[in-house]
């Protein structure tokens, strides 16, 4: 199997370092530890590592452009690399799922998200594949305020670790499995 970019979507610096918005970065950082690829190397707007995960070679990286120019981080990798667009995953919060809930995904529109949005843009596709993280939206209020928030304390905060470890999972399954045979077990749960 080709090498794999697994990209996780949030804002740099430690003002967004918890927020909802960031859930990709956390996801990435997981995996990361858990396979031990140092997320060390600065380039391509963002900070990667490349390592293996499950046997499979992967580019780890967490675009450093804030979220809504998140695609002058994904291109300039991609080209490195020479991955392929059907080889990217991108790891992201989304707002129409329930907290907790894990979607993998192909393709599809951006659903308003900037981060999706600048991929798309600058990509100039939307085959490449995801894993929509769910943080759930807001009872009332500004969503821009709701994503840019840390995560609650109480249920969010608790179940955190295990939302990023099946996260980390699911990335494990999409190499393993390929994503539409993953996408029956992590979309099932």
């Amino acid at each position: 199997m080709s090498r794999r970019l697994i990209v996780g979507l949030g804002n740099p610096g430690a003002k967004y370092l918890n927020n909802r918005h960031n859930i990709g970065f956390q996801v990435i950082d997981r995996l990361a530890e858990q396979s031990g690829v140092a997320l060390t190397r600065t380039k391509f707007n963002g900070i990667y590592g490349t390592g293996h995960v499950d046997g499979y070679s992967v580019v780890l990286l967490k675009p450093q452009t804030f979220m809504n120019l998140s695609g002058r981080s994904v291109v300039p990798a991609s080209r490195f690399f020479d991955i392929e667009p059907e080889n990217i995953l991108v790891v992201h919060d989304e707002l129409d799922l329930d907290f907790g809930t894990l979607r993998l995904k192909v393709g599809g529109g951006h659903a308003g998200h900037n981060g999706l949005r600048s991929i798309h843009a600058d990509l100039g596709t939307n085959t490449y594949h995801r894993l929509r993280m769910g943080i759930g939206r807001p009872q009332k209020g500004s969503v821009s305020a709701f994503v840019l928030a840390d995560f609650t304390v109480g249920d969010e905060r608790e179940w955190l670790p295990d939302m990023l470890d099946r996260g980390a999972g699911a990335i494990g399954a999409v190499l393993r499995e390929g994503t539409r045979a993953a996408m029956n077990t992590v979309n099932a749960s």
